[in-house]
């Protein structure tokens, strides 16, 4: 999360939080880094009255940035490497597997115990303790990290990844808190974060995993005004990959 006088800005994984923070880091006065990933229950008490900031994205677009991320890497996290049975299962199924935490205790209880017990503040930063909690929601993974990360939504001002240019500087206005000259200029012609990665090509979404995702992940869907299909029904990891995110990480937070 960032930490500044203002305003918390939460850090929802891969949902364009590294360009925010970089812009924030910048050019927010008194702003800094506090852990990485964390939620909000370990906001600082000194700011537990400053409002709330956070970003969103279409979940399907999530599982398959997600997926060509981890996918492209030479040591994937203990999350992918259990749900992609090392790297063999593909998208398709991957992503079934993934949707499936909550429903399926024996695959739960292999990942909970392959997660860090505490906060380590790199990656995913979740700790299998956490991640135990999805067990019976019914939620997918990405409304389970957005329920996790902002515990009550309707206090927390969110702008969706997808237009957070336009979107963030008028969420913080709303919010009593505008974005200043520099952060606007950031947020309106800086760079995306991004890096290119591997082209081989990789299963994406067919009609039932099109059904899963809009089932465990639908109430997040409608919210924010999302379609309930894909954008596109085949990817590759390059394409995913160089697309404007806004959220690739740095190696170090890898």
């Amino acid at each position: 999360m960032i930490v500044t006088p203002r305003f918390i800005f939460l850090h929802l994984h891969k949902s364009g939080g590294t360009f925010v923070n970089d812009g924030l880091l910048r050019h927010e006065p008194g702003a800094r880094q506090f852990g990485y990933h964390l939620p909000r229950h370990c906001v600082p008490s000194t700011h537990a009255r400053v409002p709330v900031l956070g970003l969103v994205r279409n979940p399907f677009s999530f599982y398959q940035s997600w997926y060509a991320f981890q996918a492209a890497r030479d040591r994937p996290n203990a999350l992918f490497r259990i749900v992609s049975h090392e790297g063999c299962a593909g998208f398709a199924a991957t992503i079934r597997r993934l949707l499936s935490l909550g429903e399926d205790d024996a695959l739960l209880e292999r990942v909970v115990a392959a997660l860090p017990t505490a906060y380590t503040n790199h990656g995913l930063n979740l700790p299998g303790p956490a991640l135990a909690a999805i067990r019976g929601t019914g939620l997918g993974f990405y409304s389970f990290l957005f329920q996790y990360l902002y515990r009550d939504a309707d206090s927390v001002h969110i702008a969706r990844m997808e237009q957070l240019r336009s979107e963030l500087p008028a969420v913080m206005a709303r919010a009593g808190v505008p974005a200043n000259d520099g952060l606007t200029a950031y947020l309106r012609d800086a760079v995306p974060l991004n890096a290119s990665g591997r082209a081989e090509p990789h299963p994406a979404y067919d009609d039932s995993l099109c059904a899963l995702v809009a089932t465990h992940d639908g109430e997040l869907i409608r919210r924010y005004g999302y379609a309930s299909d894909p954008p596109a029904r085949s990817v590759s990891t390059r394409a995913l990959r160089a697309a404007p995110t806004y959220d690739e990480p740095s190696a170090a937070r890898r």
